[in-house]
């Protein structure tokens, strides 16, 4: 066998290696990512993890320069469309019982508080007042350190993992594009999984409330 050959055969021994090293690489990092199916339910009833909702559809109203939190009238508040999303929700919730830890967390805006209270009742609902700063994160002229402040208290919150065996919940607001969590359709869903205190947390997964009403119906259907 001539050199030639011998060194094209290691060259190709080698590029073999590197896609066997490259697939390797990827399933590992892919096994950190909840696939868009119904192994998302699973996941949740084995906890564990945080479901952060955005509250629903909001077009009564708007956000006063007075804005009081206290007066849902210097506020936007939720439609009648956004009441009906909070209310399939509950459903869900009734049909498939995930474990949550109670009492569910929501910012202090109307909206949020509301879409809470419809989908888990008010007695089961505790107010963060620091979620509200969320809502700043969208003001272009925030001064970086102010920024910085609300992403350093919002990841305290995001890596703290529920009771064991349950799942903590959160209704609050979407954030700007790239920051955070990033954008969140009304009432959709991030699945984040807390990596304890000090260490950040990941997002595993993204929900639409179509998908979380769908996947739920089939998940019923099969179990019955």
């Amino acid at each position: 066998m001539s050199v030639s050959v011998k060194v094209l055969k290691v060259m190709v021994s080698l590029v073999i290696f590197s896609f066997v090293l490259l697939f390797a690489a990827t399933d590992v990092g892919a096994s950190n990512k909840i696939n868009n199916d119904l192994t998302i339910l699973d996941h949740l009833r084995s906890g564990g993890f945080i479901i952060y909702f955005r509250h629903g559809e909001a077009t009564v109203g708007q956000d006063q320069p007075d804005l009081n939190l206290n007066d849902c009238r210097t506020q936007r508040n939720l439609s009648n469309r956004g009441k009906e999303q909070a209310q399939a929700i509950r459903e869900v919730f009734k049909r498939n019982p995930f474990p949550i830890q109670l009492p569910v967390i929501t910012d202090p805006y109307c909206r949020a508080k509301d879409t809470a209270d419809i989908i888990f009742g008010n007695k089961n609902v505790t107010v963060y007042p620091s979620l509200a700063s969320i809502e700043k994160l969208k003001i272009e002229a925030l001064p970086a350190v102010e920024k910085q402040r609300i992403l350093s208290n919002l990841t305290k919150i995001f890596e703290t993992p529920p009771a064991r065996g349950t799942n903590t919940v959160i209704v609050a607001h979407t954030f700007p594009p790239n920051v955070a969590l990033g954008e969140i359709p009304n009432l959709g869903a991030v699945i984040i999984k807390p990596q304890g205190y000090g260490k950040g947390y990941e997002v595993v997964g993204r929900i639409t409330p179509e998908e979380l009403i769908r996947w739920s119906n089939k998940s019923v259907r099969e179990t019955s």
